[in-house]
């Protein structure tokens, strides 16, 4: 006879007695609501407030029922924890490892497990290709308040939209402003009444002390040694500026961070074990001997990886980070230091967003080893210089007759320190400001990405259904009614690109100086040009068509040119790899075709040839248009009303290969062994858009010889590619491969390996 299924409430008695302890007050209240509630529950309570407990009562429902779940969360780095986790629970509870999978588009583990860790677009795509959910009981949204960003915010929206009614939602999220009108919304839109359970309160309570008297170093040595309650380390160190974090690191790597002998006997063997013999990692590898890590996007991934694996195993003191690792993995501290509190480019620096310092502020303090966390914020060195002044010159009284002190204080007063007019700064005030700043709200934002609208039309024509998507997004009014006219501008769009054919005919364009005439289109049937839009991942995919159509007739050289340019890259990076002059004269695209359009069209000046100084060569403000830029200025004139489209003239592949493809001796030439991270995942995600552009070329029927020789061309360059990126992290690069072709995922790849890998 079948086992009998055990009821809600002997799961919640079975569940919360294995727990190893007593659940803290915002967690009881959760897991009894999630048993209770027929629809789900959104969480929202403060970072390090155990939220995962909550999330592992939903999979430990599905695993004891026989049924499915699906456990989201918005980055691979902290899917990969997350899956991690939940395995060593099925374990405790019983099961196999292997009844916990993984897919996050860099590889699959388990993929048939009833209990799937996925990446958030995972889960959408699974429902816009009509995944079989009937066995699929819950679904967990972790990290939920990723609902309100810009870029990928739609992927939480529409998935909360298609998930069928008897999957129940379990949301978990940092604090929010209007948890009330979330639920509210969820319920009036999409008709699901799920519980709303708060917390106000950490497990872990913090500590915020502002540090006015004291440069940086100097204030890890204090905390290092700590008081009676012990050592404030390990601490994490926020900058916001990658070169910043080596000049912090390398001023705090001689100082005296109390680790034990036994501490240091075991951090030495583990960094002697590890590959550090290239680019960043002698330098990163002295840093580590001396118990100071470094963590940030212009790392390599094994080095980021390294620097984690050896901060939990408590033997880095400090770990000197950007502000992206606390939106990412969970890597808790005892205490978090921020080194300043404004960020930006040099002359407009603004003060942190509240929402990234909450986050900064909730990795401090590890509920399972501290009963406190402790904030600090540092003051600029130049007010640091001005209060240690302060404090000598009022130490000498002002109605003093003795000569010598007289003499003293007249000295200091020549001497004092002064702010520059070039400096941005910050004050106590400020980092008060941040601690009492509401937490953000939920709502939609972000336009319809194309991709996905491509999507959806693939399913169904019919624009309506995507219209009542527009309509419920959760906005005011006038953005509802901007987003519908958004939509109606795309569909046009896809329209004169000949991507579909819309019902009824559009209108003829207006005579000059009449306005356009209303229209509403209400079908928008896909042609076979549409496949094109659906094989760009990682760029925008109207450029990406566009490119792919145009491209054919160009030169290798204009290829790289023009497929880079597509791929974002940090301004100080891209700086140091210009477009070189000996590429500004024009290849065979731009004889054979764009420079003629180009000045036809009004676009481009004709060139008039003068004979030039070798000199003015180098100034960059006098070069003629990259070819990037010529193309970016044919693509705006065909669809001038879209500006979400971003390109930037760069060289970056093109010189790798002019090293033979090594990776090394090319960061090393330029300069750039300390952004060697950001110029690594520029390489893969080339090695990406290869693939998409063989696949958009392979659905053109009628290619000619030019278009079969540029796949060809893009297959030996990824090849090319592929072998360097091989060399220098084989782990990541294997994982980008099996990526390639992978059919589970929508959104852009590239957001990962630009910014969701920290």
């Amino acid at each position: 006879m079948p086992l009998e299924i055990p009821t809600r409430d002997e799961l919640y008695v079975r569940y919360v007695d294995q727990l190893p302890y007593e659940p803290y007050p915002v967690q009881d209240a959760a897991l009894a609501a999630w048993f209770e509630s027929e629809q789900g529950v959104l969480v929202c309570a403060p970072t390090g407030t155990g939220k995962t407990l909550i999330a592992e009562a939903a999979l430990f429902e599905a695993l004891h029922t026989g049924k499915s779940a699906y456990y989201t969360t918005p980055l691979i780095a902290l899917t990969e924890q997350k899956f991690q986790e939940m395995q060593d629970r099925a374990v405790e509870w019983g099961f196999r490892r292997e009844d916990v999978g993984l897919v996050t588009g860099s590889r699959k583990v388990n993929p048939e497990a009833p209990v799937l860790v996925v990446v958030a677009e995972i889960l959408l795509n699974r429902l816009l290709n009509r995944f079989d959910f009937s066995g699929v009981t819950a679904c967990v949204m972790d990290e939920f308040h990723n609902f309100a960003e810009v870029d990928r915010g739609i992927v939480w929206e529409l998935s909360l939209g298609m998930l069928p009614g008897h999957v129940r939602l379990l949301l978990l999220s940092a604090t929010v402003g209007n948890s009330y009108e979330f639920v509210s919304w969820l319920d009036r839109q999409h008709g699901r009444t799920i519980r709303l359970v708060e917390g106000k309160e950490r497990r872990v309570p913090l500590t915020y002390e502002w540090v006015p008297d004291r440069f940086l170093n100097e204030q890890l040595v204090v905390m290092a040694a700590g008081d009676e309650e012990g050592p404030r380390t390990p601490a994490l160190v926020f900058c916001f500026d990658r070169e910043e974090c080596w000049s912090v690191a390398e001023n705090v790597m001689g100082k005296d961070l109390n680790l034990s002998d036994a501490q240091k006997k075991e951090l030495h063997d583990r960094v002697d074990a590890l590959d550090l013999g290239q680019g960043a990692g002698p330098k990163l590898k002295r840093l580590l001997h001396r118990g100071v890590g470094v963590h940030h996007a212009g790392l390599l991934p094994k080095y980021r990886l390294a620097v984690e694996d050896l901060f939990q195993r408590k033997l880095l003191p400090v770990v000197v980070c950007t502000e992206t690792l606390a939106a990412g993995i969970n890597l808790p501290a005892r205490s978090v230091v921020l080194s300043s509190l404004v960020k930006g480019p040099f002359g407009a620096k603004k003060l942190i967003g509240a929402s990234i310092a909450h986050q900064i502020f909730g990795r401090a303090g590890r509920p399972q080893f501290d009963d406190r966390g402790f904030v600090y914020a540092i003051a600029h060195p130049d007010d640091v210089d001005i209060e240690r002044w302060k404090a000598k010159y009022d130490a000498i009284p002002e109605d003093t007759r003795d000569p010598g002190l007289l003499k003293a204080k007249k000295a200091l007063k020549k001497k004092k320190p002064r702010r520059r007019e070039t400096e941005q700064y910050w004050v106590e005030g400020h980092f008060n400001q941040l601690q009492a700043a509401p937490p953000g709200k939920l709502s939609s934002k972000g336009p319809l990405p194309w991709r996905l609208l491509a999507y959806l039309l693939e399913v169904s024509p019919e624009v309506e259904g995507i219209r009542v998507a527009v309509r419920k997004r959760m906005m005011d009014d006038p953005r509802i009614a901007a987003g519908e006219k958004a939509l109606d501008r795309m569909l046009l769009a896809l329209h004169d690109g000949g991507f579909v054919t819309l019902g009824p005919e559009p209108p003829a364009p207006p005579e000059a100086g009449q306005p356009p005439t209303p229209y509403t289109p209400t079908v928008a049937r896909p042609t076979p040009a549409l496949g094109r839009l659906l094989a760009f991942r990682s760029i925008h995919p109207l450029y990406g068509a566009f490119l792919a159509e145009i491209l054919a007739g160009a030169d290798a050289d204009e290829r790289v040119q023009a497929m880079e340019s597509t791929l974002e890259m940090p301004g100080p990076v891209r700086r140091r790899l210009r477009v070189p002059f000996r590429l500004l004269e024009s290849g065979a695209l731009a004889t054979s075709m764009l420079d003629a359009e180009l000045i036809q069209r009004g676009l481009m000046a004709a060139q008039v040839e003068e004979e030039e100084e070798e000199d003015d060569r180098d100034d960059w403000e006098k070069r003629p248009p990259t070819l990037a830029e010529k193309l970016r200025s044919y693509f705006d004139h065909c669809y001038p009303d879209f500006t979400d489209v971003h390109t930037h003239p760069i060289w970056c592949v093109g010189e790798l290969l002019d090293y033979d493809g090594n990776f090394n001796k090319f960061v090393t030439s330029v300069d750039l062994t300390k952004q060697e991270g950001i110029v690594f995942r520029h390489v893969q995600r080339m090695i990406m858009l290869c693939g998409e552009f063989e696949r958009a070329c392979a659905l053109d029927a009628d290619a000619g010889p030019p278009a079969l020789a540029w796949r060809d061309e893009l297959r030996e360059l990824a090849a090319k590619l592929t072998e360097s990126c091989r060399v220098v992290d084989p782990t990541s690069t294997d994982q980008l491969i099996a990526r390639i072709g992978e059919p589970d995922m929508i959104d852009a790849e590239a957001a990962k390996l630009a910014g969701g890998a920290t």
